[in-house]
């Protein structure tokens, strides 16, 4: 498409039904532009009730999908050891592609899906990341303006309970793209390089995998220094003791207040285990026939600082909260549009207005790079320098 298509709907083609595929639907419908025309899932039970309930195309494959003539665009929300097989299908067959995060396991494979989607004139959008989301995004304003003078230090922190959330085998082996690193990380390097100029020069970091029963990272630390001085660290614990919600008033990622008792977690795992089992309560957790409200808040993905020389910059339950030399005042986010219905937008005025996405190949390419870094950093216990790294394309 190009200018001449504006105002054509964009037909979309959702690749798996758990969490992420299942989160996308509502951004969908609540932009006139877009429909959803086709989904694909190996779960029959899960499609089924889909094209139920939306009156789309149901499909087990995404081979399957891409042959659909109803499909502009696929949404690839497939396991992420799969996300660079299930691309090259999806542009082979003539598709747009919006894949979820990480892109790939490999830069290597990261290059082959950059070029294949060039060769053959398609868009591929990367996300949702936290990029994405309105808190981070205008914290980044707040950077670029300067009224707080040049950016010079930031610091997140996310305590949850990720580990002992339902998980298929692959989410909890690293060579297939499990653990916090390749699935948080992506999140934290991703948020951190927006607000930072994207140009991180080299990464310093530790892993911790503590518990044998799900043998993969639960936890990372690493230390960021960008090229222009700023400097940068991440926490992220999935161990399920304590919940960074205490510090943001309860909010999480899904904008929604609520407690987050310590070992909740567990407790539910240990209970489906003694049922009908984990995969079986993953799967409930994924495609369901409600549609849920929109968001009170923005998302919360833990805590955030953002240090310049004349202030700082945290996330506020209402946008941000913003700490100057002589008085503090706040600054108002709202909560939608969110950052899947900003994913959205991005991928619609990629294809149908040929404008380059900012999320696209390179910059995921980049953080990809971060969290190998992060994963060669923790093995051998050594800084180690990037070189694939591209500016915020603001």
């Amino acid at each position: 498409m190009s200018a001449a298509g504006e105002g054509r709907t964009l037909r979309i083609g959702i690749a798996g039904l758990g969490q992420a595929g299942s989160a996308l639907v509502p951004a969908v419908h609540r932009n006139p532009r877009l429909a959803i025309t086709a989904v694909a899932d190996p779960n029959a039970a899960g499609v089924a009730a889909f094209v139920k309930r939306y009156r789309s195309e149901g499909y087990r494959s995404i081979e399957a999908m891409c042959e659909s003539d109803a499909v502009d665009l696929v949404y690839v929300a497939t396991p992420t050891h799969l996300h660079a097989a299930h691309v090259m299908t999806t542009l082979a067959h003539g598709k747009h592609v919006i894949v979820e995060k990480p892109m790939a396991l490999t830069l290597a494979e990261a290059d082959a899906m950059i070029t294949e989607a060039g060769t053959r004139g398609r868009q591929l959008v990367v996300g949702h990341s936290q990029s994405f989301e309105p808190p981070v995004r205008a914290m980044r304003g707040l950077v670029r303006a300067g009224a707080l003078g040049p950016l010079r230090m930031m610091n997140t922190w996310y305590y949850t309970d990720w580990l002992y959330r339902p998980r298929a085998a692959a989410e909890l082996d690293t060579a297939l793209g499990g653990g916090v690193v390749f699935r948080q990380g992506a999140h934290q390097a991703d948020m951190l390089r927006w607000i930072g100029g994207g140009m991180v020069r080299s990464v310093r970091a530790a892993t911790g995998a503590w518990d044998p029963e799900r043998p993969t990272e639960g936890s990372l630390a690493m230390f960021l220094d960008f090229e222009a001085g700023t400097i940068a660290t991440a926490v992220f614990s999935g161990y399920d003791h304590f919940h960074s919600r205490e510090m943001t008033g309860g909010i999480g990622e899904d904008g929604r207040a609520r407690s987050a008792a310590a070992g909740g977690a567990r407790t539910a795992l240990r209970a489906a285990a003694a049922g009908e089992g984990e995969l079986e309560l993953k799967r409930s957790l994924g495609f369901g026939t409600a549609v849920p409200p929109a968001a009170e808040h923005a998302s919360f993905y833990g805590v955030t600082v953002v240090s310049c020389e004349r202030g700082d910059v945290r996330q506020s339950p209402g946008g941000l909260h913003v700490y100057g030399d002589e008085a503090e005042w706040e600054i108002a986010v709202p909560p939608i549009p969110n950052g899947r219905d900003v994913l959205l937008e991005e991928a619609y005025a990629a294809v149908v207005q040929e404008r380059a996405p900012a999320h696209g190949g390179a910059w995921a390419k980049a953080n990809l790079e971060a969290c190998l870094a992060v994963l060669e950093s923790a093995r051998t216990r050594r800084e180690v320098r990037l070189q694939h790294q591209v500016p915020t394309p603001d």
